[in-house]
């Protein structure tokens, strides 16, 4: 590869995030400067992006319940958004090529609806992306993005298996069933895999050489199956811990797909007007997202997240036209105006999630009039109201904490996990138990903080869970006693310095609690042998 991709991917990168953007809008800057001075896409920036965006997908699936796509705000929000967006582009298109407008003159209704299809997809790439950074993959509206997301990547390969020229093959439906029912292969092989390397190479074999290749060698689409085999893998109690292990080493990958994107060409006039068209109904596509998500009683902070994280065109809308080019359907120049709507859309898109707080408390009152009731169950405010005691982190150390409460006090403890599989076992076991990520801001806007928590107790294995924690109590219930865990001195060092009352330090907890078995044990040995001289401290 040569080395300009790397410097210039750099500095770019470094330069968007010091303007507070996502080094993903310096990466696609990065492709179109690269292209003005003459470089092309190479063959291994086109297979680096093909593979970013196969783990992407696979960790997507890792973290994705199917129960999420069976709600109604998922399939039927998606399906319907897709629709419309698709009838009013691809008929907009229609009338301003009957005015002479440049690329759209002489469209028929077959390719007017293929370009409206193109521009109703949502970048799933910048989405999880996005959602990635603010720690939300797993809040109630990243779950509802990823959730459309995956409903429009389903009528993409639906779309692609009857553009294409050869249909998929009949032994697709064998392999499909194989890769869906190996999920307990897959399961007994993770739980052999260690936590280092090996289990890096086990996550991108199982996305890369079996859901991918499995698929595109029977003719279905390759993203796909490294989704499915995620999706597949997603109960399993590692897998968040085997998307944690492909984050970074996915990032890498994702940095030649997007410098792909600019590497592809610079638009001329006529494209760049189409984009400039299109991209002035990007506000109108992200308000039909956030009138969806309320219309199926959410509240509105929810669907204004929710929109907000998919208020972008999809680098999907590039594969549409390229298929739209090789069926001599579109010309060759609708390619790079598609290209442009997607990456000038993610310019605009990044300062919106950004910003999207403090927007929404300058507009909130203006969208009143779209909530509808009664709000969702998992999307309404959480009262503990009998609650004394919060328990954070309903792992061994949670959960031997909130038995012994209970135990001395009563049933006055509520447990928090973000982990759906924990809450569920917590709660099999009689514990009063939510789900909850501290992590996720909304969460914290939805637990309704009385003055009758005396205690809150932080047992979360992540340090930055427990640090979030600290500070989002503080800002709610500045006199509240905070007792939190570490597992290093510094951690005690921050989590102190954050405002908590008390910090255990777990290894040195279990230091010294050795260290006093063994003493009790060296003084029994010492009383059989000298009839009880005591061994000095």
């Amino acid at each position: 590869m040569d080395s300009a991709f790397l410097i210039a991917a750099f500095a770019l990168g470094f330069l968007a995030q010091r303007v507070r953007l996502p080094p993903l809008v310096g990466y696609l800057v990065a492709g179109f400067v690269l292209h003005a001075l003459g470089y092309e896409a190479t063959a291994a920036i086109d297979e680096i992006s093909d593979l970013g965006v196969l783990v992407l997908l696979f960790a997507i699936g890792l973290k994705l319940k199917l129960s999420t796509l069976g709600r109604p705000v998922v399939w039927a929000g998606a399906s319907l958004h897709m629709a419309v967006t698709t009838s009013v582009i691809g008929g907009l298109f229609l009338a301003l090529g009957s005015l002479g407008f440049p690329l759209a003159a002489d469209l028929t209704v077959t390719e007017a609806a293929l370009i409206g299809f193109a521009f109703s997809f949502s970048s799933t790439v910048f989405a999880v992306k996005a959602l990635s950074e603010r720690n939300e993959t797993t809040s109630l509206q990243g779950r509802i993005a990823i959730g459309v997301l995956v409903i429009q990547d389903i009528f993409a390969v639906v779309f692609l298996t009857f553009a294409v020229d050869e249909p998929p093959s009949w032994w697709a439906i064998p392999v499909v069933v194989a890769v869906i029912g190996a999920k307990p292969l897959y399961g007994w092989l993770l739980d052999r895999s260690g936590r280092g390397e090996l289990q890096l190479l086990f996550g991108l074999t199982l996305a890369i050489a079996v859901g991918a290749e499995a698929f595109e060698q029977v003719g279905l689409k390759p993203d796909l199956g490294a989704l499915i085999v995620g999706v597949r893998l997603a109960s399993h109690p590692r897998a968040g811990e085997l998307a944690d292990t492909l984050l970074g080493f996915k990032d890498i990958l994702l940095i030649g797909f997007f410098l792909s994107i600019g590497l592809g060409g610079a638009p001329d006039g006529a494209a760049v007007g189409v984009a400039a068209l299109v991209l002035l109904l990007l506000p109108l596509k992200t308000i039909g997202f956030l009138w969806l998500v309320s219309l199926f009683r959410f509240r509105l902070r929810t669907a204004w997240h929710t929109s907000s994280t998919l208020a972008t065109f999809s680098e999907f809308g590039l594969i549409v036209a390229v298929v739209g080019v090789d069926q001599e359907l579109l010309d060759p120049r609708w390619t790079s105006a598609v290209a442009v709507v997607v990456a000038v859309s993610f310019v605009l898109a990044s300062p919106l999630n950004s910003m999207r707080f403090q927007l929404y408390r300058r507009i909130a009152s203006r969208l009143s009039p779209l909530q509808r009731s009664p709000i969702q169950l998992d999307d309404a405010l959480i009262e503990p109201t009998d609650a004394r005691v919060l328990v954070f982190g309903m792992g061994r150390v949670g959960a031997g904490a909130f038995d012994g409460l209970v135990t001395s006090h009563g049933n006055v403890v509520l447990g928090v996990d973000r982990r759906d599989v924990t809450v569920a076992q917590n709660v099999e076991a009689g514990r009063n138990v939510i789900r909850g990520d501290a992590l996720d801001s909304e969460f914290w806007e939805r637990l309704q903080l009385h003055a009758e928590i005396h205690v809150v107790i932080l047992a979360m294995s992540e340090h930055e869970a427990n640090l979030e924690a600290v500070q989002q109590v503080r800002s709610f219930q500045p006199d509240v006693a905070i007792l939190a865990t570490a597992k290093f001195a510094d951690e005690a060092v921050d989590l102190s310095d954050a405002g908590a009352t008390e910090v255990r330090n777990l290894y040195d907890e279990v230091g010294q609690g050795l260290a006093d078995d063994a003493l009790d044990l060296l003084r029994g040995s010492d009383d059989t042998v000298d009839g009880g001289q005591d061994l000095e401290p």
